[in-house]
């Protein structure tokens, strides 16, 4: 009861520091953290597939980039379109793509997966480059016009040229898309997941489906996947080729799960926040960001596999043993 009473009061802390974050901070700060938040999820739908489901892939950044362009274009070209149908056409164009390249990735495992994803990584940004009449090529898809965001009529908040509304849209619409990615692992699908990962013949011999459900998972990942990439391009009123589709945006999800701990749930968002505040400190001394990255992702690898989830449930093993030695 303690502990549980304990978890409520962090929980509501947290959600109050969430709430109070721009007037805390300045308003680099509150960028700076809607950019997280947006990388966060990106990760964790990267680790729908990695951590729970053992798929590796190398161009996830496919249905980010996706996300991002499916929601400029309509709200380019869609006279009128209001902010969330806008949304839904990026998330829809994202699904749309999964559910073309299922035939083909779900039949396939390990390296063959990986690789498969990055040729189509390669393939979707040389596209984004060269029709330039629709993704603009390099220059991308910018200042687009960014409607003001309404609930029911009630609520009715303008976001272009003011951060901290956008804050709060972000942290609803991506704080929804955490909770459901993190419930959609409690559901009884989500231990047909980690079954997937850990022996793929025996979910077959139960009578689960293997190929349909990496299908599902697959879709599920591309939707979340989207939707970060739709806020992304929100948050900079641009998307472009090597800001959504380059092959280091893949890259950033599978570097933040390394280091945040695959296969735990929130070790993507530990990830992403070592990762982001390693970049604030690295930039200020160097510009070679990649080359530490790399030497920490190295040390990682060999000294941590585990990450910092597994760092933080070996410490918090610690703490249980003692309490239990010093009430004995």
């Amino acid at each position: 009861m303690k502990e549980k009473m304990t978890k409520i009061v962090l929980w509501l802390a947290l959600a109050i520091l969430l709430l109070a974050y721009p007037k805390l901070f300045g308003l680099y700060y509150v960028n700076l953290f809607v950019t997280f938040m947006v990388f966060a999820v990106f990760s964790l739908s990267f680790n729908m597939l990695l951590g729970f489901t053992g798929l590796l892939s190398f161009g996830h950044a496919i249905f980010f980039g996706m996300g991002g362009y499916g929601t400029a274009l309509a709200l380019r070209h869609i006279e009128g379109i209001s902010l969330f149908p806008a949304m839904g056409c990026g998330v829809a164009a994202a699904v749309l793509l999964a559910a073309i390249l299922c035939p083909v990735v779900i039949r396939v495992t390990g390296t063959a997966f990986a690789m498969v994803h990055l040729a189509f990584g390669q393939l979707m940004y040389v596209l984004a480059l060269k029709l330039r009449n629709i993704t603009g090529g390099e220059d991308g898809i910018g200042n687009f016009p960014l409607p003001d965001f309404s609930f029911l009529g009630i609520i009715s908040l303008p976001l272009k040229n003011n951060p901290v509304n956008f804050y709060y849209f972000a942290l609803l619409v991506l704080g929804l898309c955490t909770w459901l990615m993190w419930f959609f692992t409690q559901t009884p699908f989500g231990q047909i997941q980690v079954g997937i990962r850990d022996n793929a013949k025996r979910i077959d011999y139960l009578g689960f489906k293997v190929p349909e459900s990496k299908a599902v998972i697959y879709i599920t990942s591309a939707f979340f996947a989207g939707m970060a990439g739709s806020v992304y391009g929100l948050f900079h009123n641009l998307v472009s080729a090597d800001g959504s589709l380059n092959v280091l945006v893949s890259f950033a999800a599978i570097t933040a799960t390394l280091i945040g701990g695959i296969g735990s749930f929130f070790g993507p968002i530990w990830g992403t926040a070592i990762f982001q505040i390693l970049e604030e400190i690295t930039i200020r001394f160097t510009e070679q960001v990649e080359l530490v990255t790399g030497v920490i992702m190295i040390l990682v690898i060999m000294y941590a596999p585990r990450g910092f989830a597994g760092f933080l449930s070996a410490l918090n093993l610690k703490w249980q043993t003692y309490r239990a030695g010093r009430g004995k």
